[in-house]
């Protein structure tokens, strides 16, 4: 991984829409981390695997998606990251980004983990909802007994009752005792959420991701992760828990000077 003295930024869309919003994103994303030195690393998924209806939007597929993240790397020069699901999906899209992400409810499928690690890509493991930050210990030694090369892992909170998550304020100092080989990243978006809702998607708290952030920052986290958008009611995937664009610089703004300090 480039860039040790970083802080780390993952920031995108939640799913690829179209080349215009990624475009116009990734663009902001590069512009505000390298303002505040952040490392950026532009985020934004093919297909949502996990949607809690049928009816949620999947994505735009692995072809097109692989396509659309190409050129953003080559036009922004940006790094990319972006999630795979299954095995069968792992050596494709390692041709084409930086690096690698396993979400949440896959973080313990050895098989996915392994294929991860043998691609020679970092790689970015979600923590469970359902996980102790000490349990992520087995998940570093798997990637790391298959050959991987820089793991990060973040943290996303943990399931409280059915509709809500709860981040435990000790997570990161506790990941970072725990997981001494990895790089830990605060997912200030994704802890936001409120799954499962009776109308058939995830609810969230947008309103809270700065605090997030700065929570994020004053545990020294070693990096954040911010989904965000231009018109986030306009996306067809975590609308209520992502950040407007135009307060991504002053939220980073904020968060370094906190890490300043």
């Amino acid at each position: 991984m480039k860039n040790q003295d970083l802080k780390i930024l993952i920031a995108g869309p939640c799913v690829i829409q179209s080349w215009d919003t990624c475009y116009e994103i990734a663009l902001e994303v590069k512009k505000c981390a390298e303002t505040y030195n952040f490392y950026p690393i532009f985020k934004a998924s093919f297909d949502k695997a996990n949607r809690t209806s049928h009816d949620g939007f999947r994505g735009i597929g692995i072809d097109k998606g692989l396509e659309i993240l190409s050129r953003i790397k080559n036009r922004v020069n940006i790094q990319i990251i972006t999630d795979v699901h299954d095995i069968t999906q792992v050596d494709k899209v390692a041709s084409v980004v930086d690096y690698l992400q396993i979400p949440a409810f896959l973080c313990r499928q050895t098989d996915l983990i392994e294929a991860c690690a043998k691609t020679g890509l970092p790689t970015l493991i979600k923590k469970g909802q359902f996980l102790s930050p000490e349990a992520c210990l087995y998940i570093e030694k798997k990637y790391y007994n298959a050959g991987g090369k820089d793991l990060m892992i973040a943290e996303r909170g943990n399931s409280f009752g059915y509709n809500d998550l709860i981040v435990d304020a000790t997570s990161i100092s506790r990941l970072k005792k725990t997981c001494t080989r990895s790089k830990i990243i605060m997912d200030c978006t994704h802890s936001l959420q409120k799954p499962n809702g009776s109308n058939g998607k995830t609810e969230g708290r947008s309103d809270l991701i700065e605090d997030m952030v700065k929570f994020a920052s004053i545990m020294n986290a070693d990096g954040l992760f911010i989904e965000t958008h231009p018109n986030p009611s306009e996306s067809p995937s975590d609308s209520e828990n992502m950040l407007m664009l135009n307060k991504l610089d002053s939220v980073l703004e904020v968060s370094r000077k906190i890490y300043d300090l």
